[in-house]
């Protein structure tokens, strides 16, 4: 499987809650995230209900430094760049990638994460050796993902869902062809599905950021402090042993 760890060089939870914008402490860091996307960001812990992945880790640090509380709002990921910009969130940590679309509407910190996307499809399927193979398919995604993005482009045949796994629920089920997903979520999902494989094609690789609203400068310094700090440190490379295969 494809991946790397981005060096960033120099440069420079309990739960969900659902919170209004009006309704924000000064002294808590209030992050958006589609918890759907292991092993960024998922549903888990002893209790069943914690938010936990890369992702929210990293967010706990940033908050941290910062001298905040950490808190997580869960939501479809194709909402979390509106209740960022309605100031209901004051970042997103949601493995998401940095695109010049999204850049016009938010800022990015710096890239924290270096990923691609990949085709899963049920095992006995041998049709899926190219990216021209994809054409004409019918393709599953996540609703607001680069995948959804990029399949437009191969098929007219996509179907967006709200999170990943009702994506390959319906792969197992023979109701698509195949799913276009990022390679470590892809991965994750991979280890709970033994009737699936991956097909790694030449796709273009892509970089996650935090996002933040234009307005929120110092916020976008403090995260690439702690990103930065955190490559330095070995904290990072802590977490990427941790999270990732």
């Amino acid at each position: 499987m494809k991946k790397s760890i981005l060096c960033l060089g120099s440069l420079g939870l309990a739960g969900v809650l659902m919170l209004t914008g009006c309704g924000k402490s000064d002294d808590v860091l209030v992050v958006g995230t589609n918890a759907s996307f292991p092993p960024f960001e998922y549903v888990g812990g002893v209790s069943g209900d914690e938010i936990k992945g890369f992702d929210i880790d990293l967010a706990r640090q940033i908050a941290k430094d910062a001298g905040k509380t950490l808190k997580v709002e869960n939501m479809k990921f194709d909402s979390l760049i509106v209740a960022l910009n309605a100031g209901k969130v004051d970042l997103i940590a949601s493995g998401m990638t940095i695109t010049a679309e999204r850049q016009a509407s938010v800022n990015f910190s710096d890239p924290y994460y270096e990923a691609t996307q990949v085709v899963l499809v049920n095992r006995d399927n041998t049709s899926i050796k190219s990216v021209d193979d994809l054409k004409g398919k019918h393709i599953a995604v996540q609703l607001g993902s680069t995948g959804d993005i990029m399949a437009k482009s191969y098929s007219q045949e996509v179907t967006a869902f709200n999170t990943g796994f009702e994506a390959i629920m319906e792969l197992k089920n023979a109701k698509v062809d195949l799913v276009l997903f990022d390679s470590e979520p892809a991965a994750s999902f991979l280890d709970k599905n033994p009737g699936l494989k991956m097909v790694e094609l030449d796709f273009d690789p892509e970089f996650y950021g935090f996002a933040v609203t234009k307005e929120k400068v110092e916020l976008l310094h403090s995260i690439n402090s702690t990103l930065t700090t955190m490559k330095h440190n070995g904290e990072y490379d802590a977490l990427v042993a941790k999270h990732m295969k």
